[in-house]
């Protein structure tokens, strides 16, 4: 398999089993329209790989590599959506098909000159949430956006724990990990006592975007949505907050 067919096929994995546990072949032959037979035989070549788990008439899931890529892809994706809707101005009926033939190909250092040009978006133009990226770093005010600047230890990569703030239900726990945003914003949290390593829990989140309550080192906050998002947190190490 070329490599674009192996992404489209880890990418659409990705999405299904988000949703519904685990890719069937059926489902993935929809959403890449191609036949089911195709499917089956991709999946093998897949497994073989260590890139995905499947089982006949059971579906595919990704494995710990498979999810890497996938979730690589899918960042990329969506910057790209908002390169070219807000600096190209290309019509957003059509940026997620444009940006689907051009993901494949661009390089780290592209997805990063891309992101500091952006300003690090937060969402893509369909409003999904943009992944922060794998490099060793707390912040977007840390990021030199050099060429071979340093990434986190591969067993540390940022995974699918790392969510917004804004994506967890009340009561639950998670560890920040990451802030997206300028010293200045970095400075606003920690002032608040949001800072890296910190436990925190969401006691309510205000429906339509509203403010997110939190409670972190012993208080409640109530934080502003489109800053809560900015706040990124792993939520395998949600200890007491």
């Amino acid at each position: 398999m070329a490599q674009e067919q192996v992404e489209e096929y880890l990418e659409a994995i990705y999405d299904i089993a988000g949703t519904e546990g685990s890719a069937k072949t059926t489902a993935i032959a929809k959403c890449l329209k191609v036949a089911p037979a195709s499917v089956t035989e991709a999946l093998q070549s897949l497994a073989e790989k260590n890139l995905v788990n499947y089982e006949p008439y059971r579906g595919a899931s990704l494995t710990g590599e498979g999810k890497k890529i996938a979730e690589t892809i899918k960042r990329r994706h969506r910057l790209l959506e908002v390169f070219l809707a807000d600096v190209l101005h290309i019509n957003r009926a059509k940026v997620h098909d444009e940006a689907c033939r051009m993901e494949h190909s661009i390089s780290e250092d592209t997805e990063n000159a891309l992101c500091r040009m952006l300003n690090a978006p937060a969402r893509c133009p369909h409003g999904s949430p943009i992944a922060p990226c794998a490099k060793g770093i707390g912040s977007c005010s840390e990021c030199e956006f050099k060429t071979g600047a340093a990434l986190l230890d591969p067993k540390e990569l940022r995974t699918g724990s790392i969510v917004p703030i804004t994506d967890l239900i009340a009561q639950q726990n998670g560890t920040i990990a990451f802030i997206r945003g300028d010293c200045k914003v970095v400075q606003r949290l920690s002032d608040l006592g949001l800072t890296l390593g910190t436990t925190v829990s969401v006691t309510r989140r205000a429906p339509m975007n509203g403010p997110v309550e939190v409670f972190v080192r012993r208080t409640k906050l109530a934080i502003d949505h489109a800053i809560a998002e900015k706040i990124f947190v792993d939520v395998r190490k949600g200890g007491e907050a």
